[in-house]
């Protein structure tokens, strides 16, 4: 196996480039310039000038006027969203989303598997004046977060055993997996996920699965519940878990699906 791919396979050498950058530039929140480029991939600038310059200029790639960095562009998520499930998805949860963020005053988000890690696919603010929300696109750690503990309890025990074993591979700290396969048993028998924020301090994760027509689970809807020190939010964390139980059934419903429901605490 070499650069191009498997011997014998079909090679586009400026396609593969384009793909190297778009990846190289998906781990780089700074974003990374032609040069910067170049060393990183062991490509020469003139190797690569010509395939940036054509990725602008259709819109995927977008330069930062300051720095000359170059960055992925949103039009790449929403030709994602327009070519794949997702776009159903986003239009399905999107109405329920926004009704669930006016009603508590806290922000919500959706996030799906992508490779060995979840993805937020749309997202809604809190529309009071104090809130907090993850970024739309933003990548999301299957194995230590609340979203992505919902999308491998709530997987195919095939599928759940494959993320894992991918995601492990990325991780430079070992993972207790005693633990989190103890953990991912107690959400699959609850239904729902909640937990503190293990990277936010005075947040509660909380979780809800969304399921489609034919029953596979499609996506996770996740409140970052921020607790204000006065007490003055609308609502408190148990009427908001409740509300975002109400929310998923009812996005799981507008997706087609038709299945035992639970509760809004995850009982049967």
């Amino acid at each position: 196996m070499t650069r191009d791919g498997p011997k014998g396979s079909y090679a586009a050498p400026a396609l593969e480039k384009a793909f190297e950058i778009l990846q190289l530039l998906a781990e780089r929140d700074a974003g990374a310039t032609i040069s910067e480029m170049s060393a990183i991939l062991e490509r020469s600038v003139g190797e690569l000038f010509r395939i940036v310059i054509v990725m602008e200029r259709h819109g995927y790639l977008q330069k930062s006027p300051v720095t000359d960095r170059y960055a992925v562009s949103y039009k790449l998520l929403d030709l994602a969203f327009r070519a794949t499930p997702a776009q159903n998805l986003v239009e399905a949860a999107l109405p329920e989303m926004r009704a669930l963020a006016l009603d508590i005053e806290q922000s919500c988000h959706l996030v799906v598997i992508s490779e060995a890690r979840g993805m937020i696919v749309a997202r809604e603010e809190n529309p009071a004046v104090r809130g907090f929300a993850l970024r739309l696109g933003a990548s999301i750690d299957l194995l230590n977060s609340c979203s992505g503990h919902i999308l491998l309890a709530l997987s195919p025990p095939e599928r759940a055993a494959a993320l894992i074993e991918a995601a492990l591979r990325d991780r430079p700290a070992p993972v207790d997996l005693a633990v989190l396969h103890a953990r991912l048993a107690k959400v699959r028998a609850r239904g729902f996920d909640v937990r503190k924020s293990p990277v936010t301090f005075g947040v509660t994760d909380m979780s809800y699965p969304l399921f489609g027509f034919d029953g596979g689970l499609v996506a996770a809807l996740t409140i970052p519940f921020m607790a204000l020190v006065d007490g003055s939010q609308k609502v408190d964390a148990d009427a908001a878990k409740a509300r975002l139980g109400q929310a998923a059934a009812r996005i799981s419903d507008r997706l087609g699906h038709v299945g035992p429901n639970r509760d809004a605490d995850g009982g049967p």
